[in-house]
């Protein structure tokens, strides 16, 4: 677990520095990464290290000890330190250290075999290069082509394009389903599980505009769902998204908001008491965007308050929905 250097922030395939991280950001990210990571690798089987077991110990002799077993020419070697450097943009002493601290990682774990994203070739490589200065032979290094986002861009939350690991069925599937058909044949080929020879008559089927996209998502988005929470909860989920998307009806469960007034609400505070929105801004967004529906009826005034009456409907884009209820 990289706690130590995720304080530094990883420069790779980055054009400007990156903000570091308090050792209280780093641990909560840390937990969430265990929590998906061991969904995927068995916990009994598995020892995980921390890098504050070694670099905690650190002193500025160790410091200059790593440093002198790699040059400056090997480092600029790297494409985005030399085109930071050509472009006259700030490039930090402690960014250049970066794939040297990775490095030395697998020195401290005497790795055998260091797995990683296409973007970590190089970081990979230098732990490669580092170890027969340790005395140890030179790991093996696999490298697999990084997952875009549903919509093509980089996988991040804040661009709402993810597909989480422990997420519901129900959600995971509809986030399936909103993959672009673009990405459709990436999917396929590092997310999913389904046979070759189908993935190919698929592609043929696509190329030939003799099936349509959502068919082959669909299949997708099951398959993705049945890896994480069995045959079952896939057809469960399958079954629910197509009585709310193609047979556009309600979901059979759906979360209760207790709303305590029986005065008029405002619709933001709706929003956010529902937890349909994070925040002021976020709800203004949303209602300004066309995106919140009530009873299927769109909300367009952000100033608007609403008198609610039992079993009231509260929508949110195509997948959200609480049910209101006065008490």
């Amino acid at each position: 677990m990289g706690d130590w250097t995720a304080r530094v922030g990883d420069p790779s395939g980055r054009d400007e520095s990156r903000t570091m991280l308090t050792p209280d950001e780093v641990q909560r990210n840390a937990e969430t990464y265990m929590q998906q990571f061991f969904i995927v690798v068995d916990r009994s089987r598995t020892e995980v290290r921390y890098q504050s077991e070694w670099y905690d110990k650190f002193n500025l002799v160790d410091v200059f000890n790593l440093t002198s077993r790699f040059t400056m020419a090997q480092m600029m070697a790297h494409e985005t330190f030399r085109l930071r450097w050509e472009r006259n943009q700030p490039l930090t002493l402690m960014e250049l250290m970066y794939p040297l601290m990775q490095a030395y990682d697998s020195v401290a774990c005497q790795a055998d075999v260091e797995f990683g994203g296409m973007d970590q070739k190089f970081n990979n490589l230098v732990g490669r290069e580092l170890q027969p200065t340790f005395g140890q032979p030179s790991q093996d290094v696999l490298l697999v082509p990084l997952l875009p986002g549903t919509d093509g861009r980089k996988m991040s939350k804040s661009f709402g394009n993810t597909i989480d690991l422990t997420e519901p069925p129900d959600p995971m599937y509809g986030k399936a389903m909103s993959i672009s058909d673009v990405m459709l044949d990436t999917y396929l080929t590092l997310a999913s599980e389904i046979p070759d020879a189908d993935v190919e008559e698929m592609r043929r089927a696509l190329a030939q505009n003799a099936v349509n996209p959502r068919d082959v998502k669909m299949r997708l988005a099951f398959d993705i769902v049945r890896q994480f929470h069995g045959p079952e909860a896939a057809r469960n989920a399958q079954a629910e998204f197509v009585r709310i998307f193609q047979q556009h009806e309600l979901p059979t469960e759906m979360p209760i908001y207790e709303v305590l007034s029986a005065e008029p609400v405002s619709i933001l505070e709706l929003l956010l008491g529902a937890g349909l929105a994070g925040s002021n801004s976020e709800a203004r967004r949303l209602v300004s965007q066309g995106g919140v529906r009530l009873d299927d009826q769109k909300v367009n005034d952000i100033a608007a308050r609403i008198t609610v009456h039992d079993g009231t409907i509260l929508r949110v884009g195509k997948r959200n929905f609480v049910r209101l209820v006065r008490r």
